[in-house]
């Protein structure tokens, strides 16, 4: 099979915009079936509706690759506001999106790196095992005899991301009139998506992370080939496991998804706390884990720093801190929101954001929490909590650009923790985590007691 990437902004919102006629065409079927065959059939026809649209969307999103294909990545973990079969269309956009062909690998290859894969390796698979929005991963073996994943970026990529950017900046233009969309939001947002395009950054990151983790002997982090890598294409080590969804198939017990969980958690947290950095694409496609409770990381090319003091902010996550005088309040709304903030608005937001931190941060410091989402409705009930906050915030313009990377990242780890069905104590690990910086190490006991 393979894809071929418009990268026209004419070409792309003309594909974009017979998508969206599309849908609206199959929605108004839909409605003049009920009409006419009566409610019956509903649900069956609904269910239909549901099916082909989602398939439609994901094929669609899956050719054109880039932002949009990242949204539908981000619309797969929506299970409390998307139906089931929408859901699990839509996943596939997290690792088998639609490849390039063979021959135009290899001469992306080639035009990277001046030789073909099998001069520069001793095994190559043509065929990938995973394509995502920016590039195709495919396995090798090195001269070496080691095991490697090589990832291969599409051809016009980076020109297909900037016309993109474009057509978002048009679309949000009565946003941007109103201030709920700030120009700086949308330099964020393009910045970060600009910078997965070069590989030599994310070669980078890798490097960075795997130092930083190197203090969790069940997280593994690849080594960076730098001989077999350019800013087009990344040659990592080999990273065994399976997805979360054939991870989940064997019906692991509750003790190894609570294992699980505890790891992500505590993984989570020394990005935040010690690392000072997020891998802020966290959804499931970019995990790998293995029977005895480790797991892998990928795909770091989405990484944003965390510039703000997160130690303080959780100490007003916990203690409510902001309730304690006006001065403290005012300093806990400046590190969430831009200094330009009206700040009787940015108190509209407190009575919510307290109903979230009761949910996951009880009030005092030695309290601990266990947050149990064996059943859905726990789920369901905190991201209801986590919507509402996030449209308050929105239509309050207080979106803050420093936080969108942030909010992604927190929006996957919670959706692997709801998935994963875990129950995890995140207060204690936290507390854990912030204990072993203070005392300049890292601890390595999540799930292991």
């Amino acid at each position: 099979m393979k894809t071929n990437i418009t990268t026209g902004t004419l070409a792309r919102g003309y594909r974009i915009g017979k998508l969206g006629f599309s849908l609206v065409g199959s929605y108004l079927g839909y409605q003049a079936q009920n009409f006419l065959l009566g409610n019956g059939t509903q649900p069956q026809r609904r269910d239909r509706l549901h099916k082909t649209v989602s398939r439609r969307v994901r094929d669609e999103l899956g050719t054109l690759k880039g932002p949009v294909m990242k949204l539908g990545q981000m619309l797969s973990m929506q299970t409390e506001f998307l139906s089931e079969e929408v859901v699990q269309e839509l996943a596939g956009l997290q690792m088998q999106a639609p490849p390039m062909h063979a021959t135009l690998a290899r001469a992306q290859f080639k035009s990277a790196l001046d030789k073909y894969p099998e001069e520069a390796f001793r095994e190559f698979d043509p065929q990938p095992f995973a394509a995502a929005s920016l590039g195709q991963v495919h396995r090798a073996v090195t001269f070496d005899g080691e095991k490697v994943a090589v990832k291969i970026q599409y051809p016009a990529i980076r020109s297909a991301i900037e016309n993109d950017l474009k057509l978002l900046r048009s679309a949000m233009l009565p946003t941007r009139v109103t201030g709920h969309v700030s120009p700086a939001l949308l330099d964020e947002i393009g910045r970060g998506l600009l910078e997965e395009t070069d590989y030599l950054h994310e070669a980078r990151n890798i490097d960075y992370f795997r130092a930083g983790f190197a203090g969790l002997a069940f997280a593994t982090v690849p080594r960076v080939y730098p001989e077999w890598s350019t800013d087009r294409v990344l040659t990592m080590s080999f990273v065994e496991g399976e997805s979360l969804s054939d991870w989940l198939r064997r019906k692991p017990s509750h003790a190894a998804r609570d294992l699980i969980g505890a790891r992500l958690t505590e993984a989570f947290e020394t990005q935040l706390q010690r690392l000072r950095v997020l891998h802020a694409d966290q959804h499931p496609g970019n995990f790998l884990f293995q029977p005895d409770g480790r797991f892998g990381l990928v795909d770091f090319g989405c990484v944003k720093r965390v510039n703000f003091d997160i130690v303080e902010l959780r100490r007003f996550y916990e203690t409510r801190g902001w309730l304690e005088s006006e001065a403290a309040e005012r300093r806990f709304l400046s590190i969430l929101f831009p200094k330009d903030a009206p700040i009787v608005r940015a108190r509209k937001i407190l009575p919510l954001l307290e109903e979230c931190m009761d949910f996951l941060w009880p009030r005092g410091a030695g309290s601990d929490f266990v947050i149990d989402f064996r059943t859905a409705r726990k789920n369901l009930e905190f991201n209801r909590m986590r919507l509402k906050l996030t449209r308050q915030i929105m239509q309050d313009k207080l979106i803050n650009p420093d936080f969108v990377y942030l909010f992604r990242a927190e929006t996957g780890f919670w959706h692997l923790i709801g998935e994963l069905g875990a129950t995890v104590n995140i207060s204690e690990i936290s507390r854990r985590v912030s204990a072993g910086l203070r005392r300049g190490h890292h601890t390595d006991n999540a799930g292991n007691g």
